[in-house]
């Protein structure tokens, strides 16, 4: 049992995601008891076992599945009759939580300009993990932007490929010009973050996809980027664009849909009145 603590310490001190599938009830004849416990990590790879044999097989996928949803389930098996579809022939009755541990959800800041600092600033305060890129060395640095939990430094092609982008990474481009931007996108666009920003005008980006559609980027990833990038605020100082962006963030994780929530008053008094509240 120990062991397995160690690994989940070790999988949250390195910002790995892994889950935790504990036997929370057991009835009858049954291979493991309760507290039994298995870690399932993202690649399938298993510590621990609840049982093994089928039922354990149906265990990692359904904790496979909780890894990319984020959401913990409990599962419930009967182990007697396997033509009816029972993972096993003990029969007894078995009941596994499945917690997934996921690591916080990080930003990745490509461009440490006066923007970025501000982004990896609000990211950090609102429980982002922060890590930021730069060709530049002399802005990739704690000195410069103290918020960060990481720094890749050097150019895209060469630092880009190795970044741990997952399913809770979000991407934003905060870069000094469009050429640079056709150089980075290709090598982010099939990556599974679920959130791809550029900053810059709209002519801008126009001319950025124009160029990545020439060179044989499907039309179909350049659909993932939201450019210009953020929630419309007429923002203008790097302050109230990282608002922006964040904003938009927030939304795209929470499920928001960015609109104001301010009550129509006439509207929904009248609504009040007709429902005879």
């Amino acid at each position: 049992m120990w062991d397995l603590y160690r690994e989940v310490l070790k999988a949250c001190e390195e910002n790995r995601p892994v889950a935790l599938c504990t036997v929370i009830r057991a009835r009858g004849s049954v291979p493991r008891h309760e507290a039994a416990k298995m870690l399932v990590y993202p690649d399938g790879q298993i510590r621990g076992t609840i049982g093994g044999g089928e039922m354990e097989a149906r265990v990692i996928r359904e904790a496979l599945q909780a890894l990319q949803e984020g959401h913990p389930r409990l599962v419930r098996y009967v182990l007697s009759d396997p033509k009816q579809g029972d993972p096993g022939v003990c029969g007894g009755e078995m009941e596994i939580f499945i917690e997934p541990l996921l690591p916080p959800p990080t930003i990745l800041i490509i461009g440490a300009g006066h923007v970025g600092r501000a982004l990896a600033h609000l990211a950090k305060w609102l429980g982002f993990r922060v890590l930021v890129s730069d060709d530049r060395p002399e802005f990739c640095t704690p000195e410069w932007i103290p918020d960060a939990d990481g720094f890749l430094v050097g150019p895209p092609e060469e630092v880009l490929p190795g970044a741990p982008i997952h399913a809770r990474t979000y991407v934003v481009l905060t870069t000094r010009n469009h050429p640079l931007d056709v150089r980075i996108l290709p090598l982010i666009l099939e990556t599974p973050a679920p959130y791809i920003g550029v900053i810059g005008s709209k002519r801008r980006w126009l001319l950025t996809a124009k160029v990545l559609q020439e060179k044989g980027v499907p039309l179909e990833q350049l659909a993932r980027v939201r450019s210009p990038v953020g929630l419309e605020l007429n923002a203008e100082t790097p302050e109230e664009i990282a608002v922006s962006i964040m904003a938009e963030i927030i939304a795209i994780r929470r499920g928001g849909s960015g609109m104001p929530m301010a009550l129509d008053l006439q509207q929904a008094l009248r609504e009040l009145v007709e429902c005879g509240a």
